[in-house]
């Protein structure tokens, strides 16, 4: 006969029962109990046995106080993004965070390191396998405050008196590093900066002479004022300069139409002085002024036929000839220079084109030189200028009590782990003993009913309880078969058992024995087990030699309160 399996005991695994992990772990309190011990007295060693740890700290604040409003140097480096970061100007945020990074690497630290180094050698300590990652991680503690550029540095060593002087040593270093980094960039800057005006220097004279060596080849020297500026306001003018040339020529034509039309009387003269302020200025209309004033004096004594008005009359023709001479050639000459002006803007269009590229390339070579050496000369007070190093907001301070082992902490936390420890250990033990605690499992295990839990601890309760059962399921049985699983037929409270139902079943025939052969051939067959008295294959064994023998089974006992202790 083929044995069916025995039912799945998947809830008992899949699902946790809080009560039955609770039982498991009390009847498993020896042995919690002792790996906590040793967890506890493992930590006590090492709280009393460990050296004393040591803490000095100070704090340090990254970013360096600049005066109000920033000066020359401020201003030159928001306009120059690309110079500040050439120079070495931190800002904040990220660059903060990078900033601390420098400071924890071995270009910044290294000689503390070797200090302290050198300083266990000497010690005694052994040192040859000591990296400086490991000095980092170990002894050093390096944080921003947040939010802030504070810096929070603290060092620890199991040597009280070498932490204020690695404390100094650090601190000095940080503050070296911070004037070290600006002086640097500084330097570069300027440097740069030299190299740059020396280049342009010769640029710039190079584009001027090639502009003006045109200008004289191509006859453009009309077009030239009297600075580079007017040049190059000229050159990108020159329908402007051809229209202004042709109006100056007719003006000066119309001019030269109406003087060869005047007299020698005062409206000439006057129009002299309105129309050539240059000629005015010189002094002969106010001669002539002069003359006509002594001619209305003498006219007021004496007839034109004085010698003296005749005289004064022959000066003043004479002056007023010289004047319009002077006139006719100043309006001359202006014609002639804008004559000179129209012809050349109206050279080809390529000879003025390149004209102008030429002026503008002098004129950029001119102001990038320009503004070259003022930066030059904002770096150079800059670099006069004494900056503060990074500002200590508290001096390195040696705490004033060990800051480890901190012996009730280890010891707590020995503790903990001891019991975490040992109910693993426990439960383990107890889930590998295969032992069954569980009524559920206990009932998805067994085939029959569960008939009742027997509290065998009290007699007067046990009698009660058979006695319902008795008059119940088991009343008129002739033939009783007690099947004990994982139980001594010698148990004590089951010789109870066995005599409590003798005498609640007078002439019924009462069979204790795990023999299932003789057990079949009875009325009745009962099953008395206790929790953790059985284990998972005695009843896997069990429900296949009960299907085998083919007999129903008609329930099963269950005592509550047994002597079996857990394997």
């Amino acid at each position: 006969m083929t044995s069916t399996p025995a039912p799945s005991s998947a809830p008992a695994d899949d699902e946790i029962d809080l009560s039955q992990l609770a039982a498991a772990l009390g009847r498993r309190w020896p042995l919690i109990a002792k790996v906590a011990g040793g967890a506890l007295l493992l930590s006590a060693l090492n709280a009393f046995l460990s050296p004393k740890v040591w803490e000095g700290e100070f704090q340090i604040v990254l970013a360096s106080k600049e005066p109000a409003g920033g000066g020359g140097a401020q201003a030159l480096m928001q306009n120059n993004p690309g110079l500040a970061g050439l120079i070495g100007v931190k800002g904040s945020g990220n660059q903060l965070e990078t900033e601390v990074k420098i400071l924890e690497s071995p270009s910044v630290l290294k000689p503390v390191f070797d200090y302290v180094k050198q300083e266990k050698l000497r010690a005694g300590d052994d040192v040859e396998n000591w990296r400086y990652s490991d000095w980092l991680k170990d002894n050093l503690t390096i944080e921003l405050e947040k939010g802030t550029s504070v810096l929070n540095l603290s060092y620890r060593d199991t040597d009280q008196a070498r932490v204020r002087p690695v404390l100094q040593r650090i601190s000095t270093a940080y503050q070296t590093y911070s004037g070290r980094d600006r002086e640097r960039g500084i330097s570069q800057a300027i440097r740069y900066l030299d190299e740059q005006i020396a280049r342009y220097r010769v640029q710039s004279v190079a584009s001027l002479r090639r502009a003006q060596q045109f200008a004289i080849e191509q006859d453009l020297t009309a077009l030239q004022g009297e600075g580079q500026d007017d040049e190059i306001k000229n050159a990108l003018n020159i329908e402007a300069i051809r229209v202004q040339a042709a109006n100056d020529i007719r003006n000066v034509n119309e001019q030269l139409k109406q003087l060869s039309t005047l007299g020698d009387d005062p409206e000439a003269v006057m129009y002299i002085g309105r129309t050539i302020p240059e000629l005015a200025s010189q002094g002969l209309p106010a001669t002539l002024d002069a003359m006509d004033i002594s001619l209305a004096s003498l006219r007021a004594k004496f007839t034109d036929k004085e010698d003296s008005i005749r005289r004064l009359k022959e000066r003043r023709r004479v002056l007023i000839e010289t004047l319009k001479k002077q006139t006719f050639g100043y309006l001359q000459a202006r014609r002639t220079a804008a004559q000179a002006r129209m012809a050349a803007a109206e050279r080809p269009k390529g000879v003025l084109i390149r004209y102008r590229e030429l002026l503008r390339e002098a004129a950029r070579d001119e102001a990038t030189l320009t503004k070259l050496e003022t930066e030059r000369q904002v770096l150079a007070l800059e670099q006069a200028r004494k900056q503060e190093p990074w500002e200590l907001i508290s001096t390195p301070t040696l705490l004033d009590r060990p800051v480890a082992p901190r012996k009730a902490r280890i010891l707590a936390l020995g503790l903990l782990a001891g019991l975490v420890a040992g109910s693993g250990a426990a439960l383990l033990a107890d889930r590998r003993s295969g032992r069954v605690f569980a009524d559920d499992e206990l009932q998805s295990l067994l085939p029959g009913p569960l008939l009742a839990r027997l509290d065998g601890s009290s007699s007067a309760t046990l009698q009660a309880d058979l006695a319902l059962l008795s008059q119940g399921v088991l009343a008129g049985s002739r033939q009783l078969a007690l099947i004990p699983l994982g139980l001594q037929p010698q148990e004590p409270r089951l010789q109870q058992l066995q005599a409590i139902l003798s005498q609640q079943l007078p002439g019924a025939q009462l069979h204790c024995s795990t023999d299932l052969l003789a057990a079949g051939r009875c009325d009745h067959q009962l099953v008395v087990t206790a929790p953790g008295a059985a284990t998972r294959p005695q009843l896997a064994q069990l429900r296949q030699q009960l299907e085998l023998q083919g007999r129903p089974l008609t329930g099963w006992l269950l005592l509550t309160a047994t002597s079996t202790n857990a394997a």
